[in-house]
């Protein structure tokens, strides 16, 4: 059965059965038939982690265990609000850490991040926070919604957006000019202005 744990960059949870590059959690979700409740987290530490770490794996919604999500790669996952774990990505986790640092200024433990992320990632009624912002200002791996009727998902990368779809993104079409609307948390995208370069799935060519 697929379940619905694969998140979006808008923040959706939807079920398909291509699984990504990364997963992470935001508590448990799930009841014991594997169906999720109302609840989209259950703590502020949300976090993006490998598919797997020292042979542990739990699987994606056991009893009493955390409610495994998967992301395509590392952008959609920042775009959907979380940042890399300290435990099984130490080093990706540190580098986003400096990043935040020359963006923001300094921090004494990974929660400040949480606590500043929260706000900006979704609202009391689950639904994501965006922004906008000029195009041509943003940096690569952020996502946008693409100035057209359909308004999808697209990641930023040098002067291109490639529009999302679960299994892989699809062929890039030119950076739109001007305002667009922003996906990515704003904490999260001044930590890519800082440096941080994300994991991208290898259908960006």
């Amino acid at each position: 059965m697929t379940l619905q744990n694969r998140v979006l960059p808008t923040g959706e949870f939807v079920r398909d059965p291509a699984r990504g590059l990364l997963t992470g959690n935001r508590g448990i979700l799930h009841r014991p038939d594997h169906s999720l409740g109302a609840s989209r987290w259950t703590h502020p530490h949300w976090v993006c982690c490998t598919l797997r770490f020292k042979e542990r794996y739990h699987g994606p919604m056991p009893n009493r265990g955390w409610t495994a999500l998967f992301f395509l790669d590392e952008a959609v996952s920042l775009a959907a609000g979380h940042r890399p774990c300290h435990e099984c990505r130490r080093v990706d986790a540190l580098r986003f850490r400096a990043a935040w640092q020359r963006a923001h200024g300094p921090i004494s433990k990974a929660a400040e991040m949480d606590r500043a992320l929260h706000p900006t990632r979704v609202t009391r009624q689950r639904q994501q926070v965006r922004h906008r912002a000029v195009a041509q200002a943003l940096p690569d791996g952020v996502f946008v919604l693409t100035p057209d009727a359909e308004a999808r998902p697209a990641l930023i990368k040098a002067d291109h957006i490639y529009p999302y779809a679960p299994s892989g993104y699809l062929p890039p079409i030119a950076r739109p000019e001007g305002p667009v609307t922003v996906l990515t948390p704003a904490p999260t995208v001044a930590v890519l202005a800082a440096g941080y370069d994300p994991m991208l799935h290898p259908t960006v060519r």
